[in-house]
């Protein structure tokens, strides 16, 4: 067993301290592994979420006044932190989370390495020298923190997802509040912790936990907070960018996603394979960017059903602490039920299962990795974000046909290919409406390549330089008189 329990928070940090509720409501966090209580942390509302936002507003004036050079010391210590103690946080990750342990590392060391990214771009961000079309003046551009920022994030990836908000944030020279989802709030509370230990000023992170309406409304009314960066549902998004309005605030949305999978005729059979197993079960297909709909032309279609049905079943679903676990339990029953529905109505209009389609015999929360073929448009998983371990496989004929098909979503965050023809990459890559696409690859998310989506999948970008973009102003200055 991995000791995490020297970096387990039972309580808030607001300005530097720790604290309970209010009114001493707590939440329990279950392990959705056994069903055990783990911990309990603050049910808090919005009188504690605004002397968060206070604490956050009188440390802005001191820590966006620390030099670059200083900033990107505290970042570069944090990853540090990150990178000593990811075992723990792994294990901390999987016990509230329930995603096999060797998925908890590879979060905890995306986390590390968006950290450190920003704490090396922040170096970069400099304004610039504008030519006059004046005599006698200068003009130049340069770079502020936008001000307090308001982070909230979702259970699925509640580290990496952290990571690339308070990571650009901080670099920039912003504060924070931080409002963790009620599933994970362990894996949130853990960066203050870390946070603290590099030596961070007080009232620069602040973490609560508790009711999303209260916690949310007291951060997009509240006029000292300038930014909100979410990631979760575009229901949630579309509400937090109605409420935002009327303060005016900076957003970043991550959103929904349903991601097309497609596989041509000419595809390296096995690759594809292996691709949609690992696009479509990693986190036990509870992500924003897994493949949703697996679409394959006519001439491998059989082929591809069979050989990926067959690597489905092998999977180990399991524990996510226990060796050579694969696949983990769902996050709670309410997961477990949408799951069974949406298989439910697929083979009521046709679907036949190839693999998979119930409740596993571990019982509990754990679900039957799933593959239906004969999957068609009418189903409710084609225009349904799943969030679960099942996989619908289209069959195609034309490219014409399928690029419709993979943009006929209101979402547009993620989509990958399948295809040994490079004319073809490249039509893809101009008509499919969607801000990240991978090409005979699905691990393509990195510090160093912004991540977003079109469409109604969100605004904004994480990572990159337009990541840190997002939490920096421009202020333009005009120096005259000097003929």
């Amino acid at each position: 067993m991995i000791d995490f329990s020297y970096l387990v928070r039972e309580t808030n940090l607001v300005g530097g301290e720790w604290i309970s509720a209010d009114e001493g409501r707590t939440i329990d966090v279950l392990n959705p592994a056994t069903g055990e209580v783990v911990a309990k942390v603050p049910d808090c509302g919005a009188a504690e979420t605004r002397r968060a936002i206070e604490a956050a507003h009188a440390a802005f004036p001191t820590y966006s006044a620390l030099s670059v050079a200083e900033r990107a010391r505290l970042m570069r210590k944090l990853h540090e932190l990150i990178v000593e103690h990811t075992d723990a946080l792994a294990a901390i990750l999987t016990t509230e989370q329930g995603k096999p342990f060797a998925e908890a590392k590879a979060e905890v060391g995306s986390s590390a390495a968006y950290v450190l990214w920003f704490a090396e771009e922040i170096r970069r961000a400099g304004g610039s020298v504008i030519p006059s079309p004046w005599e006698g003046r200068k003009l130049m551009t340069t770079r502020h923190p936008v001000g307090v920022v308001a982070a909230i994030t979702p259970w699925n990836f509640p580290s990496s997802m952290l990571a690339r908000k308070l990571g650009p944030a901080l670099a920039a020279g912003c504060t924070a509040v931080v409002k963790p989802a009620s599933a994970t709030p362990l894996s949130g509370l853990v960066w203050g912790v870390l946070a603290e230990m590099a030596g961070f000023p007080k009232g620069v992170v602040n973490i609560v936990t508790g009711s999303a309406r209260q916690i949310g409304g007291e951060l997009t009314s509240n006029p000292m907070v300038r930014k909100i960066t979410f990631t979760g549902s575009t229901e949630i998004g579309r509400q937090l960018l109605r409420d935002s309005a009327a303060t005016v605030k900076k957003v970043s949305m991550e959103l929904g996603g349903n991601a097309p999978f497609i596989v041509f005729d000419d595809a390296d059979l096995d690759r594809a394979v292996e691709g949609a197993l690992i696009a479509k079960f990693r986190n036990a297909g509870q992500t924003c960017i897994c493949s949703n709909r697996i679409y394959v032309q006519s001439g491998i279609y059989d082929r591809f059903v069979e050989r990926f049905s067959e690597r489905v079943a092998a999977l180990r679903v399991a524990p996510g602490m226990e060796e050579g676990a694969e696949q983990g339990p769902l996050v709670d029953a309410a997961a477990v039920e949408k799951v069974e529905e949406l298989i439910g109505d697929a083979m009521k209009k046709g679907a036949q299962l190839a693999t998979g389609g119930r409740r596993h015999a571990r019982g509990g929360l754990f679900f039957e990795p799933t593959v239906l073929r004969n999957a068609s448009p009418d189903m409710r998983v084609t225009s349904e974000e799943i969030f679960g371990p099942v996989a619908p496989v289209y069959r195609f004929d034309t490219d014409d046909e399928v690029i419709a098909a993979a943009n006929d979503t209101i979402y547009g965050l993620a989509a990958y290919a399948y295809t040994t023809s490079l004319p073809r990459a490249f039509r893809l890559q101009d008509r499919l409406e969607y801000g990240l696409f991978g090409i005979n690859e699905v691990l393509i998310v990195t510090p160093e390549a912004p991540f977003g989506g079109m469409k109604q999948s969100g605004l904004g970008r994480e990572g990159s330089w337009q990541g840190l973009d997002d939490f920096l102003e421009t202020k333009y200055t005009c120096v005259g008189g000097l003929s």
